[in-house]
C-alpha cells in the first residue's frame, strides 16, 4: 500500500513539473513576440517625400498644439509624431496625433476641421483649406501642411493614410450618439415651406424635411472642446462633469437652416434633470427683453426664438435651434429616437497573458483531480483490506499478527 501511494505522489509531481515546464517555455516565448519593434506612426519616406531627420515622437500635448492643448486632453491625446518632408524644393509638415480610440480621433478631427472646408477623399474623412489638409483614420488624426499644393497631393496623403494603424475591438467603435442624428434624405413631405419677403408660403411638391450637412457634425466630451467647436449652449450648462457627450450638426430645411444638438448622459435620470435646466434657460431667454442679460449665446440670439425647442429621449437631451419655421424644427426634433437595443461589439483575440493564465488553471485542475483520485483510491483500498481481514476473523491491521514464541509453562 505504501509503495502504491508513493508511486501516485511521484506521478502527480512529475505531471506538475512537466506542465510547469511547458508554461515556463510559453512564458519565455512571450517577450520574444513583444520584442518585435512596432512600426512607427510616421514613416521616414513615402510617395517621394523624404524626411532628413527621423520623425520626432511627442508626448507633451503642448508641444504638439499648445493653442488647443486643453481640448486635445479632453479627447484623450496619448502622443504623436511630427515630421518634416522635402521633395524637389517643396516642404510637407505632418503632425500625427494619437488617441485612445476612434471616438477621440473623430472628436479631434471634428474640432479641427471647418464645415466650410471642401471635402477630400483621404482616410475615413478629410477636409482641406488651401495648402492644409486634415484627415483621420483609426485612432489617429493627421494635420498636413504643404508649402505648395499639387494635383497629386491628395493621392500622396492617401498613401500615408493607408500606413496608419487600424483600431481594434471596442476601440474601433464610433460614439453611439452619432447614430441618433437623422440621416440625409430619410423623410420627405408632399409640400414644403419657403420664406418670401412678405413671410412664409406653402409650396406644393416634394421637398426634404432635413438634409444633414455632411461635414458639420461636431463631437465634444468637455467644456473646452464643446465651446471651441461652436456649441450652441453655454458649456457649463451641458454638464460635462457628469460624463456627458455632445454632438452638434447643421441641417438644411426647406424654410431655413437648423442646428440640432444631442447631449447623451449616463442615465435617463440625469438627462431628465439636465433637460429641465436647459428648458428653463431657453424659456427665460425667450421672455427676456434683453437676451444678453439672459446669458444667451450668439447662436441662440440669432435663432428664431419661436423655433427653439427641447425634448428628451432616453438618456439623450435634444435641442433644435436655427432659423427654420417652428413646424419643421419640431419635426426635426421629433425625428430623434433613442433605442436601448444592445449592439454586438467586436471582441479582440485571445492575448498571450490569457493563454498563460488558462494553462496555469488547467495545471491546477489536473493536480487537484489526480491528487483527489489518489486519496480516494488509498482510502478505498485501506478500508477494503481492513474489511476483508475482519471478515476472515483476523485483526484489522497486520501489526497485531506479529509472531512470537510462547512457552506453556505450568507449575
Amino acid at each position: 500500500m505504501r509503495r502504491f501511494v508513493l508511486f501516485a505522489c511521484a506521478a502527480i509531481v512529475a505531471g506538475s513539473m512537466m506542465a510547469a515546464g511547458q508554461a515556463q517555455k510559453s512564458g519565455a516565448a512571450q517577450p520574444a513576440a513583444h520584442e518585435v519593434p512596432q512600426k512607427p506612426l510616421l514613416p521616414s519616406a513615402f510617395a517621394g517625400w523624404v524626411s532628413d531627420e527621423a520623425p520626432k515622437s511627442v508626448a507633451d500635448v503642448a508641444q504638439m498644439d499648445g493653442a488647443n492643448a486643453a481640448a486635445l486632453k479632453e479627447y484623450g491625446f496619448t502622443g504623436g509624431m511630427i515630421a518634416v518632408y522635402k521633395r524637389d524644393g517643396d516642404t510637407l509638415t505632418v503632425k500625427a496625433l494619437q488617441f485612445p480610440d476612434v471616438s477621440g480621433a473623430f472628436g479631434a478631427f471634428s474640432f479641427y476641421r471647418d464645415a466650410k472646408w471642401p471635402k477630400e477623399e483621404i482616410g475615413v474623412s478629410a477636409a482641406s483649406n488651401g495648402n492644409r489638409v486634415i484627415f483621420w483614420r483609426g485612432a489617429t488624426v493627421v494635420d498636413a501642411t504643404f508649402s505648395k499644393v499639387r494635383a497629386e497631393s491628395a493621392s500622396e496623403l492617401r498613401e500615408l493614410a493607408d500606413g496608419l494603424p487600424q483600431a481594434q475591438g471596442n476601440k474601433a467603435l464610433t460614439p453611439p450618439v452619432l447614430d441618433l442624428l437623422p440621416k440625409p434624405g430619410n423623410a420627405e413631405q408632399k409640400t414644403h415651406y419657403e420664406k418670401v419677403p412678405d413671410g412664409i408660403k406653402l409650396v406644393p411638391g416634394k421637398g426634404l424635411i432635413a438634409r444633414l450637412e455632411e461635414l458639420t457634425p461636431r463631437y465634444a466630451v468637455g467644456a473646452t472642446s464643446y465651446a471651441g467647436a461652436g456649441g450652441v449652449l453655454p458649456a457649463q450648462l451641458v454638464g460635462f462633469e457628469m460624463d456627458a457627450e455632445a454632438v452638434t450638426a447643421d441641417y438644411s430645411l426647406s424654410s431655413g437652416p437648423a442646428v440640432l444638438t444631442l447631449i447623451e448622459y449616463p442615465t435617463p435620470q440625469m438627462a431628465t434633470a439636465e433637460e429641465q435646466k436647459i428648458r428653463a434657460y431657453i424659456d427665460a431667454g425667450k421672455v427676456a427683453t434683453d437676451k444678453t442679460q439672459a446669458g444667451f449665446t450668439q447662436a441662440l440670439k440669432d435663432s428664431d426664438q419661436v423655433s427653439l425647442e427641447v425634448r428628451r429621449t432616453g438618456p439623450v437631451v435634444v435641442l433644435v435651434s436655427g432659423d427654420a419655421i417652428p413646424d419643421e424644427s419640431h419635426r426635426l426634433l421629433e425625428s430623434v429616437h433613442y433605442s436601448s437595443d444592445l449592439t454586438s461589439m467586436p471582441m479582440p483575440g485571445i492575448s498571450d497573458v490569457s493563454k498563460t493564465s488558462g494553462l496555469l488553471l488547467n495545471i491546477a485542475y489536473f493536480v487537484s483531480v489526480v491528487g483527489g483520485a489518489a486519496v480516494l483510491l488509498g482510502l478505498l483500498m485501506g478500508f477494503g483490506r481492513a474489511w476483508w481481514r475482519v471478515a476472515h476473523g483476523k485483526p484489522v491491521s497486520s501489526i497485531y499478527e506479529a509472531e512470537f514464541t510462547r512457552l506453556n509453562l505450568k507449575d
